[in-house]
C-alpha cells in the first residue's frame, strides 16, 4: 500500500510543472475553438479560372467522342439483346423482334421492322439508315425455270464430252449443276496439272451428291486423263504413300504394317482390311497404286 501511494506523491517542482502543462493545454484548446486563423484575403484570378474550366470541358468532349458508339451497316434480322440496347431499343421492342425470328420469319423492309418491333418514328429515323438487307431482298431478280440441254440418259463413250475440256457453261447444262457447282468442279480440276484422271474424282468435289455425279457422268467422261506414275504398293515407302490423296502418315504406316503381315498385297482390294482405311475413297486411292 505504501508503494502504491508513492506513485502519487510529487515534489513542489513536479507539481508546478504539472500545473503549467495543464494551463498550456487549456490555452491551446481555447485558441483552437475561439480564434479564426483562416485567411479572408485569398485572391482568385477569374480569367485564369475560366480558361482552366474551358480546357477541362474541351477534354471531356474529346473523351465523349472517343467513347461514342459508332454504328456500322447491319442486317436488322440479327440484332441481339446487346446490339438492340446499344441502339436505344427497349427490352419489349427487342423481345418482339426475337420472337418474330424464332418463328423462322425474316424482316425484309424498314416498314416491316417498325411493324414488328413497334419502335418510335424518331428512333427508326436514327437507325434505319444503317439497315443493310441482303442483295436478293433489295434487288430481287425474276426467277426463271432453268432449261437443261442434257437429259439423264447415259450416252456412249463417243457421245460423251471430255470432262477435262468442259467449260463451266457446259457443266451448267446438267440438271442440278448451277454456277457455284460448275465453278467448283473447274477449280478442283485445275488444282492438278492435266486435270482429272477419272470421273470417280468428282466424289472429292465438295457438295456434289451421287445423283448429280451420275448425271454428269451420263454426259461427260475423261477422254484425256492426267498422266501419272502409279506407285507399287508392295514397294512403296511411307513418304511415297503420303503423296496419294486421302492417305496420311498414320494410314501409310498401317498399310505397310498390313503388307508385312500379308507378305505383300495380291490385289488392291486387300487394302480394305487395313486399319482405319477410308473405304468410301478406295476407288480414288486405287487410281494412284498398283501391285506390280
Amino acid at each position: 500500500m505504501q508503494n502504491f501511494k508513492s506513485h502519487f506523491m510529487f515534489s513542489r517542482e513536479q507539481r508546478n510543472g504539472i500545473f503549467l502543462l495543464i494551463i498550456l493545454i487549456v490555452g491551446l484548446q481555447c485558441v483552437y475553438f475561439f480564434v479564426d486563423v483562416s485567411s479572408e484575403n485569398i485572391s482568385i484570378n477569374k480569367e485564369e479560372l475560366a480558361r482552366f474550366n474551358k480546357e477541362i470541358d474541351s477534354l471531356r468532349l474529346v473523351q465523349l467522342e472517343k467513347n461514342e458508339v459508332k454504328i456500322y451497316p447491319f442486317n436488322p434480322n440479327y440484332i441481339t439483346d446487346f446490339k438492340g440496347a446499344s441502339l436505344g431499343m427497349s427490352n419489349k421492342e427487342i423481345d418482339r423482334l426475337l420472337a418474330f425470328r424464332k418463328q423462322n420469319h425474316w424482316i425484309n423492309s424498314i416498314k416491316q421492322f417498325q411493324e414488328i418491333t413497334k419502335i418510335s418514328d424518331s428512333l427508326l429515323n436514327q437507325i434505319s439508315p444503317y439497315f443493310k438487307f441482303p442483295e436478293w431482298v433489295t434487288h430481287p431478280k425474276t426467277k426463271q425455270k432453268p432449261v437443261f440441254s442434257y437429259n439423264n440418259k447415259s450416252k456412249t463413250f463417243a457421245e460423251k464430252r471430255d470432262l477435262n475440256k468442259a467449260t463451266a457453261q457446259d457443266l451448267q447444262k446438267v440438271n442440278g449443276i448451277g454456277v457455284v457447282y460448275a465453278e467448283r468442279i473447274i477449280r478442283f480440276r485445275n488444282k492438278f496439272v492435266g486435270g482429272f484422271i477419272d470421273v470417280i474424282q468428282l466424289q472429292d468435289v465438295y457438295g456434289l451428291s451421287l445423283e448429280v455425279i451420275e448425271r454428269i457422268t451420263n454426259n461427260f467422261t475423261v477422254k484425256t486423263p492426267r498422266q501419272i506414275k502409279k506407285i507399287n504398293i508392295n514397294k512403296a515407302t511411307v513418304d511415297n504413300l503420303v503423296n496419294v490423296q486421302h492417305i496420311d502418315y498414320d494410314l501409310a504406316y498401317n498399310i505397310i504394317e498390313q503388307r508385312e503381315l500379308r507378305e505383300g498385297y495380291k490385289s488392291l482390294d486387300e487394302l480394305k482390311k487395313v486399319k482405319d482405311f477410308p473405304l468410301n475413297k478406295i476407288d480414288i486411292i486405287k487410281l494412284y497404286l498398283s501391285v506390280d
